[in-house]
């Protein structure tokens, strides 16, 4: 008994005082995946190059999250808090930036999220990248814009119930989008097919989001169930990451949620790769699809290294700051 007590003890000071695992938007294994895995959509011409690039995107498909620390403006480009804006915010709110603004005006557009604009925009940028054969831009814009078209595909990017913390299940967003394919992702299916032209990238974002926000409702209804059947003391374990021993939802608990929401995790995920790959794809044929090979043997310029080195010092020396827009500990 005197040994049971103890162990309860040591429970709840672990659970007071260590810290929780940080989560970002699909987590920094899933963006790497949906980035890598979006190269084997490419036709011939394109994925030869991207092969050649693949560390690269697959290693930087995390940058955007990393700016968040230090980056002013950069939150507000991985959501949009759509419910927002009203029962039907759908058909009131104007796809294209200019009349949004008009309607809203840009502080209150950027206050709830931006990233369907925010895609458009580095999507627009990557086409003009394309056009001027610049490796550096062509490799920064495609990995960047598969983040933020990766973070549209997350049903608590789309609401301000981000977090569960209207809901009284706060940490849902890092258990949806980072704790499931940390356990599940090596079961998935990762060949999602050959990338497609889009005739409208805007059009295609908002279906995107529109998607998005209508899982919405089975993503905390699942969780909310689960909670109340679901023994309390078998919810958490607490697993070992570098030098720490963090807090995370356990293996069993996660794995009955994935059953309750069908592998909606999943299913969000190839659907993202292959959106990514199809938006890469479009922005090089409506640049005249230039000759990729040509550049495939150039190495990308020390001064975009530099600047991505100190992208890593100031992440570094901000990851600890809680920043307002969809931040986890909020």
């Amino acid at each position: 008994m005197k040994k049971l007590f103890i162990f309860v003890i040591i429970g709840v000071v672990l659970w007071l005082v260590l810290p929780k695992q940080p989560t970002l938007s699909w987590g920094f294994y899933g963006h790497k995946r949906i980035n890598r895995m979006a190269i084997f959509t490419l036709p011939p011409e394109m994925v030869t190059f991207y092969k050649q690039h693949i560390e690269f995107i697959t290693n930087h498909a995390v940058d955007p999250d990393k700016r968040r620390y230090g980056v002013k403006g950069e939150a507000e480009r991985h959501y949009i808090d759509i419910d927002h804006y009203g029962e039907h915010a759908f058909d009131s709110v104007p796809k294209f930036w200019k009349a949004a603004v008009a309607k809203y005006t840009e502080d209150t557009l950027r206050a709830y999220g931006i990233v369907p604009w925010q895609i458009e925009k580095h999507y627009n940028k990557l086409v003009n990248a394309f056009k001027d054969e610049n490796l550096d831009l062509i490799l920064k814009y495609s990995t960047e814009l598969g983040h933020y078209v990766a973070d549209a595909h997350v049903p608590l990017h789309t609401t301000e119930n981000y977090n569960g913390q209207l809901t009284n299940q706060k940490g849902i967003h890092g258990f949806w989008e980072s704790r499931i394919p940390e356990i599940k992702a090596n079961d998935y299916d990762y060949f999602v097919g050959r990338a497609k032209y889009i005739d409208s990238p805007i059009k295609t974002v908002w279906k995107v989001v529109y998607d998005s926000h209508q899982a919405v409702d089975s993503v905390l209804k699942f969780e909310a169930l689960l909670n109340k059947q679901y023994p309390s003391d078998q919810k958490y374990s607490y697993e070992n990451r570098g030098n720490q021993i963090v807090k995370v939802y356990s293996e069993g608990y996660t794995n009955a949620y994935d059953l309750l929401i069908k592998g909606q995790v999943e299913r969000r995920m190839r659907e993202s790769i292959i959106v990514v790959g199809s938006m890469w794809y479009t922005a090089w044929v409506n640049s005249g699809k230039p000759n990729l090979n040509k550049l495939g043997s150039k190495e990308i310029s020390d001064s975009l290294k530099f600047q991505m080195q100190k992208e890593e010092e100031l992440y570094l020396q901000q990851k600890n700051k809680i920043v307002k827009g969809h931040a986890d500990d909020e």
